[in-house]
């Protein structure tokens, strides 16, 4: 009998003292051990993959083997072909070059994978049988919402992204292609599709794809490129997809911060919907070259009032403009400055070559001052700590591996 049918949503703690005290002897799973030679064969014929990157020497890791491997067991009775769900592990002792391939940064490090590739969003849930069973479950729910009629269209909730589909069989390689597309997008946009007779009146030139913006007013775009080129196919819907501003959440935070770059973010109210228009057209005329370097974020007032408060800020001065270079948080000056050209690109520079940093330590630097300023300015007081860094992969879940430079 398996312990999670003994004791349903079995937690880390009690798995662990059971197994310390030898009240229980588990069934090992079918746990795949990745090394440079099966890794890239194995996570390309299955389906979904969850990998465990681990380390024998970390106790957190040493707690999660017995976890992990009562539920492998449990969803191999779900999903009992070998490549439908794959559960793997890479000792990153032994394998120090997956690992930097991957990125491993803690341990342990759970990451999903679909036909070899790597999503984004690891699993950072609780370390449960259950949890990471539900997990799988949900990761094995269709992605894509067939319409019976195209009247199903009217009722799309416009306040999120939606990719839509029509083909004219299902079995065909483009439908395999948009598939492909909407199980890695999956958590980024809604994806519907049509077929057949259904889908006929919107394939007037063949099989159509076309993305419907947030918003009610917004018009549809079309996908122009070839629907069986994946790669083509995949960068047009991850642009669409996902923001160029993305919002910060509690539920995302962690994963975040964890990219490891700083944050320019938008602090506004709910409804303040202008203010976050003006902030994401800015951001794409000023910082889009940015991208990669900082993390471009818009965060709740109200929810988000601990790191206002760093900035001596409450919800009544929103919309506030900040960087969180996870060392210390700096407030750009005046946020009806942000339309002024080059004005926040200015700021982020300023960031990264230190400038920031050095005049909240010693006030403006020379080539700022006006004559004779240097003599009368106070020197300023250190910057607000950072914030959101208390959002990063705590140490009493994880054995972090770096740290990260001060700006």
């Amino acid at each position: 009998m398996k312990l999670t049918s003994i004791i349903p949503g079995l937690d880390l703690h009690y798995f662990t003292i059971l197994l310390v005290v030898g009240l229980y002897s588990p069934v090992w799973g079918e746990i795949t051990s990745l090394d440079a030679g099966n890794i890239d064969d194995t996570l390309n014929n299955a389906g979904v993959a969850l990998v465990n990157f681990y380390a024998d020497w970390c106790r957190f890791s040493q707690m999660l083997h017995p976890i992990f491997e009562e539920a492998s067991n449990v969803v191999r009775e779900e999903y009992p072909d070998s490549r439908d769900v794959v559960f793997a592990r890479v000792d990153c002792d032994q394998h120090s070059d997956i690992a930097q391939r991957y990125r491993i940064s803690k341990y342990p490090t759970l990451k999903l994978f679909r036909n070899g590739m790597m999503m984004k969003r690891e699993y950072r849930g609780q370390r449960s049988v259950a949890a990471i069973a539900d997990f799988i479950r949900q990761q094995k729910v269709q992605p894509i919402v067939e319409m019976k009629s195209l009247e199903e269209l009217a009722t799309i909730d416009r306040s999120k992204r939606t990719i839509v589909g029509y083909f004219e069989q299902k079995e065909a390689e483009n439908y395999k292609s948009f598939e492909k597309v909407a199980n890695i997008l999956r958590d980024d946009c809604v994806f519907m599709a049509a077929f057949g007779e259904v889908s006929k009146p919107e394939r007037f030139s063949g099989d159509n794809v076309i993305y419907k913006p947030m918003g009610e007013n917004v018009p549809d775009m079309v996908y122009l490129g070839t629907l069986t080129n994946f790669d083509l196919t995949y960068a047009w819907a991850q642009d669409k997809c996902v923001p160029l501003v993305r919002e910060i959440t509690f539920e995302n935070g962690e994963e975040l911060t964890e990219e490891g770059i700083p944050f320019l973010i938008l602090f506004h109210l709910k409804d303040d919907t202008e203010s976050l228009e003006k902030f994401q057209h800015e951001v794409a005329r000023q910082l889009i070259s940015e991208k990669g370097s900082i993390n471009f974020l818009h965060a709740d007032c109200d929810k988000f009032r601990h790191p206002l408060l760093h900035i001596q800020k409450t919800p009544a001065d929103c919309p506030v403009i900040a960087i969180d270079s996870f060392r210390h948080m700096y407030v750009f000056p005046e946020y009806s400055d942000v339309t002024i050209p080059g004005k926040l690109k200015q700021f982020v520079l300023d960031l990264h070559s230190g400038k920031l940093h050095r005049e909240f330590h010693h006030g403006p630097d020379p080539t700022d001052s006006t004559p004779g300023q240097e003599e009368n300015r106070e020197v300023a007081s250190n910057p607000p700590e950072s914030s959101f860094q208390k959002l990063a992969p705590s140490e009493t879940r994880y054995t972090l591996l770096r740290d990260r430079d001060e700006l």
